[in-house]
């Protein structure tokens, strides 16, 4: 188990976030994160549908992911009536798990309470797919997300973007900026993500595996 899962599971927070949390946010809440790169040149990629999905959510609920701590940006609203902190890593894809192991640590937020949204090669444009714990099926963020909590036992809403159909692709395939047609034919699909993250809190993770986990 790594340093920051050890951190995570005696619920003690980061040595640079060590004073007490705002007795607001004591109980209850969910952290929704959304995977990505900092940087304009990553802005369209596909490795970032989990940054566009964070804003539209921010969006929805009138907020600005503009709250800098735990080498992320957030910001805190409610979403279906629990109180919830929206997430953006800075620390680029593959270490998501340095900035949620502290910012969890430190809300004292449950992983059962942890949903991370990012995208999914094995699953095709416009389709997403919501699930617990499980591989993280060779996406590095997850990875990372998993090995900073010490579990994969969080919530994933994966957002497909295709495979390029050549495994040495793979990484050009996620990195390279998403087309126009491509950004409209997803701008729907970052609303179902949105609707997603309301229902599992709101009805459960079954119900909306059922709800949203369909072809469309």
């Amino acid at each position: 188990m790594s340093r920051f899962g050890r951190l995570f599971d005696r619920f003690r927070p980061a040595a640079a976030e060590s004073k007490e949390a705002p007795a607001e946010f004591q109980a209850g809440r969910w952290v929704v994160a959304g995977l990505g790169n900092p940087g304009e040149q990553y802005h369209r990629s596909r490795h970032n549908l989990g940054f566009m999905a964070a804003r539209r959510l921010a969006t929805r609920h009138g907020v600005e992911l503009n709250r800098r701590k735990f080498n992320g940006l957030y910001a805190e609203t409610p979403i279906a009536g629990a109180p919830a902190i929206i997430v953006m890593p800075q620390t680029f894809y593959n270490r998501s798990g340095d900035c949620l192991a502290s910012l969890l640590g430190y809300f004292k937020v449950p992983v059962a309470q942890l949903i991370v949204i990012h995208d999914e090669m094995d699953l095709p444009l416009q389709q997403i797919r919501i699930k617990r714990g499980g591989s993280d099926a060779g996406n590095r963020g997850v990875r990372s997300v998993a090995g900073a909590l010490g579990t994969p036992d969080f919530i994933r809403i994966r957002i497909g973007v295709s495979h390029p159909g050549e495994p040495g692709q793979a990484i050009e395939h996620v990195l390279k900026p998403l087309t126009t047609e491509e950004l409209r034919q997803l701008d729907g699909v970052l609303d179902r993500v949105a609707d997603a993250v309301a229902s599992l809190i709101a009805d459960g993770l079954e119900r909306a595996m059922s709800l949203y986990n369909q072809r469309v």
